[in-house]
């Protein structure tokens, strides 16, 4: 055998080898990558994302699409050889397992912290977009956050919505605390609650939840290890529907696409708007994960404008794909004052994203 076919044989041999051995050896890894956008103003899986009844609504057109990040699951073990792939690839970032994950988080607690804070972001977005047409909005005590690993967890969840405790009716935060902490270490305590999935459907049922009290860290009182906090209530159902989504990063372009249907202004102008961020019930924009990522899915399904939160603009003007627009906005007013100048055309007024 000539001497370089021999040493193309081995080369070769030896490249399947590692590749072999690569696809054997774990590390602790995982990968987010851009994942699916959805039209706030359409449909998903068959029906509206937007489901509002009891109010006028109107035509709306063109896109106000909320964007996602797809990342491995926290089950999900990474080799070697993907992850040089994904370190290589120009749309997947490669991150530290514990950075997605932490103090090894299961896949099911993972996906109830990600519903809890979509249960939030959407209660947020429906209070700012009413607030921003001067709608009113009322009040009710949640659960506002679940302590893990205190008696609570797995039996309330954030979002639930409580009318009483010990057949006592509640109509503050603070009722919770006195009720619950009336009995000893160890006690049982009735919550009645209207689970956080139902807790906009008018006319919703009650479920009692038994939950024993534990002993507090700092002292002798009993506690179930939970934060009770307001939440709202609405003059007629607005019913967000979204399969297989979590966090909350989609706040901001809820809040649009209510606004949208809710008054006769075409927001987009018939334009594709892409964005994300989160809001709060006054209508401020923060920052999330993931952007770059979020920016490329958008771009591949055909948006021109990103709505970007001031707090992300600096990442997300690294290395954007060409041909989308990232505009910067803080609040929902900001939000609403970009899409005016979308929609008319006037696009020497937006406040463009620029390098940090």
């Amino acid at each position: 055998m000539p001497r370089r076919t021999a040493t193309l044989l081995t080369s070769t041999l030896l490249l399947i080898a590692l590749l072999c051995v690569g696809v054997l050896i774990p590390v602790p890894y995982s990968e987010m990558s851009p994942g699916p956008t959805v039209n706030t103003l359409g449909d998903n899986d068959g029906q509206p994302v937007l489901q509002i009844s009891g109010h006028k609504t109107y035509p709306t057109s063109g896109n106000l699409n909320m964007t996602t990040v797809r990342v491995t699951g926290s089950d999900y073990t990474m080799n070697l050889v993907e992850a040089v792939a994904g370190w290589l690839s120009d749309d997947d970032v490669v991150v530290p397992h514990s950075t997605l994950y932490p103090d090894n988080q299961t896949a099911q607690q993972a996906n109830q912290e990600d519903a809890e804070e979509f249960s939030q972001s959407q209660d947020s977005a429906k209070a700012a977009a009413l607030k921003a047409l001067h709608i009113p909005v009322g009040s009710q005590v949640v659960v506002g956050a679940v302590v893990k690993g205190d008696p609570a967890e797995g039996k309330l969840h954030a979002g639930d919505v409580i009318k009483a405790v010990d057949g006592t009716a509640v109509t503050q935060p603070g009722d919770v605390a006195k009720l619950v902490t009336k009995h000893k270490p160890g006690q049982d305590v009735v919550f009645t609650v209207i689970p956080a999935k139902n807790a906009g459907t008018s006319g919703a049922a009650t479920r009692k939840v038994a939950v024993r009290t534990a002993k507090a860290s700092d002292n002798d009182r009993a506690i179930v290890g939970i934060q009770a906090q307001t939440a709202h209530t609405y003059p007629f159902p607005i019913n967000i529907q979204l399969a297989n989504v979590g966090g909350p990063s989609a706040g901001m372009m809820f809040s649009l696409g209510i606004i949208d249907k809710l008054t006769p202004t075409d927001l987009t102008g018939g334009k594709f708007v892409a964005g994300t961020g989160t809001i709060d019930d006054n209508g401020n924009v923060g920052p999330i994960g993931g952007i770059p990522l979020k920016i490329i899915a958008a771009h591949d399904a055909g948006a021109t404008y990103f709505l970007t939160p001031k707090g992300n603009c600096a990442e997300a003007s690294q290395n954007p794909p060409s041909g989308i627009r990232l505009v910067e906005v803080s609040t929902l007013n900001d939000s609403l004052g970009a899409l005016t100048d979308i929609r008319e055309g006037k696009l020497s007024a937006l406040p463009s994203c620029t390098k940090g």
